[in-house]
């Protein structure tokens, strides 16, 4: 192991390098789709069979699938973990950020934003923001982001705009109304962008999509293709079909404007998807950090730089996104905040292996339900456990299926996902050293974590 993560520290090293060269050549644009609440299965190119989503296979088809990145098990904390490139424990993004709630993403974070911008990038929002708006310091427009467009939180009506009887859509951080459904008006601001802007500066445009999200409203023509469908399912089809849409319109957008094959396209959900979204044989839902909820669909293309039809099965983590962007486009990562992210483009370009030794999952809870992934090996503590505690009964509780919450978390539970992807099988009784050396390093990640504490 130890041999492996030298190896994956050289080959960092000179990428990092060849990047910063390239980069100061000709700056790539990057366009990032985030996609709300999609199942890991609910594409085609993660194995969905009930939707067609053909804009979305291809663009994956034309790069790097990623089968283990690894986000939060709900929106605000996968948002902080992309723009600041750090886990909740040190950024305190726990759980959601709700409306006119007295905090948001601190404000002594660096942002992905904030680092593309001062490396001469044009930089853009179209669509869910997530990270505060009480105070117009924890807007996008203050957090690095030339231009925003879009709703500043979740579950808006999408043809009123409206969230709680208010309105939740604006421009620039002024409040906007306007008629149209949410995914095609987002769609039409990044295409605007795209081929009206000045294009002596690259790009970055970062698409948070509030599809496929409740609630489940599309236009009707998109659920007529699925009638063999039922109630919200077929909804949230016809949703995402839109959503495709709407990636293939940017796409074009990218295209026409002549830049496309100077694009990075990076497309994730930002966490598992709850029912009625389908997580293929991984357990549980959103909200969860069992595999259903932390693993996220995801792929990254960029033809002549990323080579095609790839399966990358390396686990990764959203805070790699933030130094490995930024370095492709010759930023700085001299911060005073430590990263906690790596650079994982040696990953998607020559198969290298993951920078990381072990990725860190935490719930909404805090460290107090924390999981660590080690290579095929998964071990998740709750409750005492977390805290160290040794006498707990590790034995499963309820009835475990995938996709389906029955019954509580076990306080020391230890999955082989290789042979278990669905996480039915709790191997502490027959690992116990594996199990001890494994506390111990998400111990390690835990020691300097921020408490679950108050708003600030």
């Amino acid at each position: 192991m130890r041999l492996r993560f030298i190896i994956s520290e050289l080959l960092i090293c000179l990428f990092s390098l060849s990047n910063l060269r390239a980069a100061e050549a000709k700056q790539p644009n990057i366009v990032f789709f985030l996609i709300d609440d999609l199942g890991y299965a609910d594409c085609g190119f993660n194995g969905g069979r009930q939707i067609q989503t053909p804009n979305i296979d291809r663009l994956a088809k034309s790069g790097a699938i990623l089968e283990n990145l690894y986000v939060q098990p709900v929106c605000s904390p996968t948002r902080s973990a992309l723009l600041t490139g750090r886990y909740p424990t040190h950024t305190g993004v726990y759980t959601i950020v709700s409306p006119q709630a007295p905090w948001g993403l601190p404000l002594e974070e660096r942002t992905l934003a904030d680092a593309l911008h001062s490396a001469g990038y044009r930089t853009a929002l179209t669509g869910k923001w997530h990270l505060g708006e009480f105070k117009t310091v924890y807007q996008p427009n203050s957090r690095g982001f030339d231009h925003q467009y879009g709703h500043f939180f979740g579950m808006l009506d999408y043809f009123t705009h409206e969230r709680m009887g208010q309105i939740d859509w604006y421009r620039n951080g002024e409040p906007l109304k306007e008629e149209g459904y949410t995914t095609h008006l987002i769609t039409k601001e990044a295409c605007k962008i795209i081929e009206t802007e000045d294009k002596a500066k690259p790009l970055f445009l970062y698409v948070p999509f509030n599809g496929v999200h409740s609630p489940f409203q599309v236009p009707d023509s998109y659920t007529k293709p699925y009638a063999n469908l039922k109630g919200n399912r077929q909804k949230l089809a016809g949703m995402l079909a839109a959503v495709d849409e709407a990636i293939g319109q940017i796409e074009e957008s990218l295209r026409k404007a002549g830049i496309l094959e100077n694009t990075l396209i990076v497309f994730s959900s930002d966490n598992g998807g709850p029912p009625p979204g389908d997580n293929g044989q991984l357990r549980d839902f959103k909200g969860s950090i069992y595999e259903g909820g932390v693993r996220a669909a995801a792929f990254a293309c960029w033809p002549g730089h990323i080579p095609a039809n790839q399966r990358v099965k390396e686990s990764v983590h959203m805070v790699d996104w933030y130094p490995t962007l930024i370095g492709l486009a010759g930023g700085s990562l001299d911060q005073k905040l430590p990263i906690d992210g790596m650079d994982i483009w040696p990953t998607l370009t020559t198969s290298a292996p993951s920078p990381h030794d072990a990725i860190l999952s935490v719930s909404t809870q805090g460290p107090s339900r924390a999981a660590v992934r080690i290579g095929d090996w998964k071990l998740l503590v709750s409750g005492r456990a977390a805290d160290g505690a040794e006498d707990d009964e590790a034995k499963p509780k309820g009835k475990i299926r995938p996709n389906k919450v029955e019954g509580k978390y076990e306080p020391v539970a230890l999955f082989n996902l290789a042979e278990d992807p669905s996480e039915t099988k709790n191997l502490t009784a027959s690992e116990p050293e594996r199990v001890k050396a494994m506390r111990a390093r998400l111990a390690s990640l835990l020691k300097d974590a921020v408490p679950l504490s108050a708003p600030r």
